[in-house]
């Protein structure tokens, strides 16, 4: 079986050549020692599918602020929302500014069982880094926890930078992966994001684009 295309072939399939390009071999079991704090709860920060399909059980939900990173769709998807020959897009926790989103309470029983899951999820390239950071709860200042977040490494060569619409728009209509295709991913970000108030002008405009392109080709 020929392997899956490296890093440079990555680069050409996408356009692109980046210098010092790196993809990630598998993620260790242990990284951070705040995994292993089994008798006290897990919150959990989720700013793109993890907002609208957690997929692990938890005790409370709260809208959160994470101040220092902002949510991008800088992450070019190989597995779940795009292949390497076409990848799709997805959202990273870029530096720089802040980002609301959902802070997940779980239960200190099944901390060990749901980070292995957001890694199984998460981790597949190692494309993000799992990290935690401080968020506050409500937007209340008096209210602040430390999550687990998924941070994106700008070093890995499914790092995108910051991508023009139309970049946006072409990764968006072709990806399709394991968890389905990437149009559908966007859309329901959007959604989501509607729901809770948080307006995103960008956002919504590649929404309108994705709609409109699909109605055309429905036509």
């Amino acid at each position: 079986m020929r392997p899956g295309p490296g890093c440079m072939e990555i680069a050409v399939l996408l356009g692109e050549r980046k210098p010092d390009l790196k993809c990630r071999n598998p993620i260790p079991a242990t990284m951070n020692s705040r995994s292993d704090q089994s008798n006290v709860d897990l919150w959990v920060f989720g700013y793109g599918s993890l907002m609208w399909r957690p997929g692990f059980d938890f005790l409370e939900r709260r809208s959160a602020r994470l101040v220092g990173a902002h949510r991008a769709l800088c992450v070019y998807s190989f597995v779940h929302r795009g292949t390497p020959q076409k990848p799709g897009l997805v959202f990273g926790l870029d530096r720089g500014g802040n980002c609301l989103g959902i802070a997940y309470r779980v239960a200190p029983a099944k901390r060990l069982a749901t980070i292995e899951y957001l890694r199984a999820r998460e981790q597949v390239t190692r494309v993000y880094l799992e990290a935690w950071r401080r968020v506050w709860l409500d937007d209340d200042p008096q209210q602040s926890v430390h999550a687990l977040c998924y941070v994106v490494d700008r070093g890995h060569c499914q790092y995108g930078g910051r991508l023009s619409l139309a970049r946006q728009l072409h990764f968006a209509r072709q990806g399709y992966g394991r968890s389905g295709a990437c149009r559908d991913y966007v859309l329901a970000t959007v959604k989501e994001l509607r729901t809770l108030g948080i307006r995103d002008v960008d956002l919504r405009m590649l929404a309108e684009r994705l709609k409109g392109s699909h109605r055309a080709s429905k036509s």
